[in-house]
């Protein structure tokens, strides 16, 4: 590259991913442009964890310090329609002990480490994307306006979601690149205490096929999911959300609880009403193109690493350019193959980390039910370890330092990264 003048880059949408990207490749020397469909960046948010892995990266990109685990510490419920409760377990009773914390909360940390002078426009989206071997050709559309601009970048970064418009532009249409779990997820903000708990306290409702959990934190209202199997995704984006979700867990009564929330739901206007879907591609890059986070690959709410695979990819893109200033392709093969094998873990597991939200019958249930009591002698710890899912190498999975290993790849050392300790224990 000319290094009489600085690289631009495009980067497309500002969640996670996008904006700790720009962050980490301003930080580099490079010229973020960020463009976002919605009129001005999202606050709030459904819950996220960081594991190990999140932890490692937030810490490498000098966001831990903006961060705190807000997992509230009173005694989580399972509970059912009849008002019936029990001990349960929470999120944070899984091994790993990850922090919980909003979306909003990481997205405003890395945010918050963006320079004054990188440009931000929002109601802006990418219509065209042409590339050759020097640069790429975005024609870009102000939504408000309803005017275009040609615009040339260095590299455009698609960080734009699921249903990205960029991987669609470049790699080709939706459907192709989707594997759908046949599941439904409505996410959303409580504004208070659910009726029957006590502030700061979670719950689960857990039935065949269908589930709810309240995730209560230390210090802030509660946010909950919703989630349910489906044999037709596509007949659930036909009728309003609440519709679907009152259908989903019917014809009984929701009860108390679940009325609450689906009321809840029905008079929130940041509710994430969506199927639950894996992107797989081959490649995540295909010349000055790349795709990053939910665009690329989507490990799914399910696998809880989407926060931290964000954080971790847009350091180590930035590391890879660094490395090969002069050469995008190379850049970006480099940085494809050091991420792809833990990404492609945490995907694998998603399947079985869904167990832990919703359930497929009542025996699996039942014997989630027996896990606090198990769970007091060492024995019992034995034989709740198989009841539940194979968490142990899945956990050390996302407690290991993804963009250690990572940057060991780039160097072509094949280390493995270290396992980071929770520094809040």
């Amino acid at each position: 590259m000319d290094e009489t003048r600085t690289n631009r880059v495009l980067v497309v949408g500002m969640g996670i991913s996008g904006i700790a990207t720009a962050a980490r490749l301003r930080r580099s020397g490079w010229d973020p442009v960020l463009i976002e469909r919605a009129p001005q960046r999202r606050s709030g948010g459904y819950f996220v964890a960081l594991f190990g892995a999140g932890k490692a990266a937030a810490e490498r990109l000098g966001l831990l310090g903006a961060l705190h685990d807000r997992a509230a510490t009173k005694q989580h419920l399972d509970v059912d329609r009849n008002n019936r409760q029990r001990s349960g377990l929470s999120f944070t009773d899984i091994p790993g002990k990850p922090w919980l914390m909003l979306r909003g909360d990481v997205e405003r940390a890395v945010f918050d480490q963006l320079p004054p002078d990188v440009e931000i426009r929002y109601l802006t989206v990418p219509t065209a994307i042409e590339q050759d071997e020097d640069g790429v050709d975005v024609t870009l559309l102000d939504t408000a306006a309803g005017t275009s601009v040609r615009e040339r970048f260095d590299l455009v970064v698609g960080a734009d979601g699921l249903r990205s418009t960029v991987r669609s532009l470049v790699f080709g249409s939706h459907p192709d690149h989707l594997k759908r779990l046949n599941y439904m997820i409505a996410a959303f903000q409580h504004p208070g205490t659910p009726p029957g708990l006590e502030e700061g306290q979670g719950a689960t409702l857990l039935e065949p096929d269908r589930s709810m959990w309240v995730f209560a934190f230390s210090d802030h209202a509660p946010t909950i999911l919703l989630s349910y199997r489906t044999d037709d995704v596509d007949a659930e984006f036909t009728k309003p959300p609440t519709e679907s979700v009152r259908a989903a867990f019917g014809p009984q009564p929701l009860g108390d609880l679940l009325e609450d929330a689906v009321t809840t739901m029905e008079n929130s206007d940041g509710v994430l009403f969506d199927s639950v879907e894996q992107v797989r591609l081959d490649t995540w890059h295909r010349g000055r193109v790349v795709l990053v986070g939910d665009s690329a690959w989507c490990v799914t709410l399910y696998a809880g690493m989407g926060a931290s695979a964000g954080l971790a990819a847009a350091d180590v893109l930035a590391a890879a350019l660094e490395r090969h200033p002069d050469d995008v392709n190379t850049a970006l093969g480099e940085w494809e193959r050091a991420l792809r094998p833990s990404i492609e873990g945490y995907q694998a597991s998603a399947d079985e980390q869904r167990k832990i939200f919703v359930m497929d019958d009542r025996l699996e249930i039942w014997l989630r039910r027996l896990v606090p009591k198990l769970s007091k002698t060492r024995l019992g710890m034995r034989l709740a370890q198989r009841i539940m899912p194979d968490m142990a190498g899945t956990n050390a999975l996302k407690d290991a330092d993804l963009v250690g290993a990572a940057l060991d790849t780039l160097r072509g050392s094949g280390a493995r990264g270290r396992n980071i300790v929770d520094r809040s224990a």
